[in-house]
């Protein structure tokens, strides 16, 4: 079995939409485990703000099997509606294993996790020990030396009965104004 993290976000009917997300990786991959999820201003886009958050989980599918289906969830999501207004789901594998390089397109670890903090931080909190592989350093290190201006926080948002971002976070992380 390999351990996948996987990012996911939405800046529309985000709730719904990251809801029906992890429903459709449980059934994929079995057990998930998510961090906690935050809301973010867009970055390098015009539009609403996002909800973020990481998923990890383990797969005995080969990489490029589970990027196609990964697409299929985000389609069936209305990812790729040429109606669609924002981005409804996106789903991105973030770490496969240790890989690292290309692999027939896909970049791993993805670049994303060390430039936005909507990955990173997600990321330090779901795994603080687990190494990049690029890197040498865990994600809680990265987290604590990044540098990365961008503004998000901490929302609450239950999955399964289960409230997914704890209290104390939120409350020493309050949404920005």
């Amino acid at each position: 079995m390999t351990q996948v993290f996987l990012g996911l976000g939405s800046n529309i009917d985000r709730e719904r939409l990251l809801t029906a997300g992890l429903d459709a990786l449980s059934e994929l991959l079995g057990e998930l485990r998510c961090s906690p999820v935050f809301e973010s201003r867009p970055v390098g886009i015009k539009s609403g703000n996002f909800y973020n958050l990481v998923v990890s989980a383990n797969t005995d599918l080969p990489l490029h099997e589970l990027d196609r289906r990964l697409k299929f969830i985000e389609a069936d999501n209305g990812r790729y509606a040429p109606e669609r207004k924002g981005l409804p789901l996106d789903i991105d594998v973030l770490l496969y294993d240790d890989l690292a390089g290309s692999f027939d397109g896909l970049v791993l670890p993805r670049a994303e996790i060390l430039k936005n903090a909507f990955v990173l931080w997600p990321l330090a909190l779901l795994a603080p020990q687990e190494i990049h592989p690029g890197t040498g350093q865990s994600f809680a290190e990265l987290w604590r030396e990044a540098s990365i201006d961008q503004v998000l926080w901490p929302v609450p948002f239950q999955w399964r009965g289960a409230e997914l971002t704890p209290a104390e976070l939120r409350q020493a992380f309050p949404a920005a104004l």
